[in-house]
């Protein structure tokens, strides 16, 4: 139900991810009726994968995220987490308020043992592959012993998708050891320490799409606002050119539309939460799914369990 298009976009959106992996089943949690009406005319080869659970109240993203909790238990956020805690769903896709998902990730999921916090990790375009950014804004200010955590986690989840050894920077104003704050320079440390990190150094902003490294650690207030940045500068340049450029021109600039990369994943839970986007379209929002997919296949929470008892021993 979260989001700008709601059912509209987001059973449409289902349906294709559906189409693209036999093995995968949906339950869409929220209204029955409006989402029943976004499911005229399926297949019925869908339709037998399609469980629906009706939830009648939608948690809104101006509802204060910590309410979720005393006054959100029939809204379609709760639920859908709350299945995933049951085991009925082995993921959750949402596009709905990300305090509130937060909130529920921890409350019910709880976050696994050595994670002091979740971080949401963002996927950045590099030319010929890819870059994990986090946090991207779970948390406004970070310890350097959570940022290390953080270091972890993405290195873990980047070994997977990119089957290499990745490389992991620290954002900073400068690449000279003297700068930056006092927590970037403890994190650093840190970082140069840990003997299971391929710890490269600092990078700077200008740096991230470089592909110097497939994953970049920094707090969730840099991240979140480096992120709508380069969306909202990526968007300019398409729009600005979309109507000048040639064919082949205009499929190279569709490599680097940001829907292309939308889906957040909640990482250092006991489970699999994916954000989408609020304005994520329905190519977006099917991205979103397909995240959501690979993870659960893979397994990465349990791989970041592994990563965090050997970190600390236990």
């Amino acid at each position: 139900m979260g989001g700008e298009g709601g059912p509209q976009l987001t059973v449409p959106a289902t349906l294709s991810a559906l189409r693209r992996h036999p093995a995968l089943s949906a339950i869409l949690v929220g209204d029955e009726e409006t989402i029943h009406a976004s499911l005229a005319n399926t297949d019925a080869d869908l339709n037998d994968r399609v469980e629906i659970v009706h939830a009648p109240r939608t948690f809104l993203d101006t509802d204060k995220p910590a309410s979720i909790l005393r006054s959100g238990r029939t809204s379609s956020l709760y639920q859908a987490v709350e299945l995933h805690k049951q085991g009925r769903a082995s993921a959750v896709v949402s596009a709905g308020n990300t305090g509130a998902l937060l909130i529920l990730g921890r409350h019910l999921l709880k976050t696994i043992p050595n994670i002091e916090l979740p971080a949401i990790v963002a996927t950045l375009p590099i030319s010929g592959s890819n870059t994990l950014l986090l946090d991207v804004g779970a948390n406004l200010s970070c310890s350097p012993q959570q940022l290390l955590q953080f270091a972890i986690m993405g290195s873990v989840l980047a070994e997977v998708q990119f089957a290499s050894k990745p490389r992991v920077a620290l954002l900073n104003v400068g690449e000279e050891p003297h700068k930056g704050t006092e927590d970037v320079r403890a994190t650093a440390a840190l970082l140069e320490a840990c003997s299971s990190l391929n710890y490269i150094g600092f990078i700077e902003a200008n740096q991230i799409f470089s592909g110097q490294a497939e994953v970049i650690v920094c707090d969730g207030f840099v991240g979140n606002v480096l992120i709508k940045a380069g969306a909202g500068a990526a968007n300019a340049v398409i729009a600005k050119i979309a109507g000048t450029s040639s064919a082949s021109q205009q499929a190279q600039l569709q490599e680097l539309n940001p829907q292309r990369f939308n889906g957040a994943s909640l990482l250092g839970l006991q489970g699999n939460i994916v954000k989408s986007h609020g304005n994520a379209d329905e190519l977006g929002f099917g991205c979103a799914i397909d995240l959501a997919y690979t993870e659960q296949r893979d397994d990465i929470p349990e791989l970041i369990r592994q990563a965090m008892a050997v970190l600390y021993n236990h």
